[in-house]
């Protein structure tokens, strides 16, 4: 797993910092997370391939989190896409981008599949063999979601010296990697544990922006390898996060300690600070194992 920053900075967009956007590469997926301005513009400087996006999740309807999406949906046109793009985003953004488009006579050449979401508790939203993606209701000033991405369970994987001890003829092969039990020549069973390892463990990322601090996500990301939790101030403007509904670094890593997340990263920087470090610095004081997100930053589990 993954993940490429491509923006992470809050509202206003300057010469060196983009607003959010992201790319989570996971089980060979490709998800472009928010869409805020110049995304596209990123995408290239960071190489990551146009063609294998075809999911987007978009968090909420402010725009430095999905100005650039009308642009990228161009963009695909322009380059001869064919296959379907799915995107996943609060009620209204089907209207608001099918607008942009026919305005600028930018219809799209293929599916434009768009899952408008409206609940205010957490619900599945996609789920193939591989991975699962869940909302994850967050507490903004307008309807906001953010997004649990979750590998799903591999195949397990053959012990080579068991079926070789045991001389496993490789019809069987399918079946033991499925988990089942084979039964022998004899007519004895012999256990799939006895056979094969435990796949890999899964893993799982929460991206939460924007949010006032909320304990009730705290259920919701217990465990996960990577959370993105939004820091727009630091303690020292805490009237300020509580008025707009924004969280400090300092409430973003006692999520992160209490849900036992096992990395917590910090975004979303509001351009007042001269300096990102004191972000990490405060974080800190709560829980320790903590990185700050940068536009061009890639993190690996």
């Amino acid at each position: 797993m993954k993940l490429h920053i491509l923006g992470c900075y809050a509202a206003t967009p300057r010469t060196l910092t983009n607003p959010t956007s992201q790319v989570l590469e996971i089980r060979n997926h490709m998800f472009l997370i928010d869409c805020g301005e110049g995304t596209q513009v990123q995408l290239r400087k960071n190489k990551i391939k146009f063609s294998r996006i075809s999911h987007i999740f978009i968090s909420h309807l402010h725009g430095d989190h999905f100005f650039g999406l009308p642009g990228l949906i161009s963009t695909f046109r322009l380059l001869g896409r064919e296959k379907d793009l799915h995107i996943y985003g609060p009620e209204g953004i089907k209207e608001g981008i099918t607008l942009l488009l026919k305005l600028g006579n930018s219809w799209t050449n293929f599916n434009l599949i768009f899952h408008e979401l409206t609940s205010k508790e957490s619900e599945l939203i996609f789920e193939d063999s591989k991975v699962k993606v869940n909302t994850i209701p967050l507490d903004h000033r307008i309807y906001t979601n953010g997004f649990l991405f979750s590998e799903l369970p591999g195949e397990r994987k053959l012990d080579v010296l068991a079926v070789e001890k045991y001389k496993i003829d490789i019809a069987f092969f399918k079946r033991i990697k499925q988990g089942k039990d084979i039964i022998m020549e004899d007519g004895s069973v012999m256990a799939n544990s006895e056979l094969s390892l435990d796949p890999p463990q899964t893993k799982h990322y929460a991206y939460c922006s924007d949010t006032g601090f909320n304990r009730d996500i705290i259920p919701l990301v217990k465990g996960v390898d990577l959370l993105y939790h939004e820091a727009t101030f630091l303690e020292t403007e805490a009237s300020l996060a509580k008025k707009t509904k924004h969280s400090t670094a300092r409430q973003a890593a006692i999520v992160a300690k209490e849900a036992k997340v096992s990395r917590l990263i910090l975004g979303h920087f509001s351009t007042r600070y001269k300096s990102i470090n004191p972000f990490r610095d405060e974080a800190m004081e709560v829980f320790i194992n903590v990185d700050l997100a940068d536009d061009g930053r890639t993190f690996e589990v």
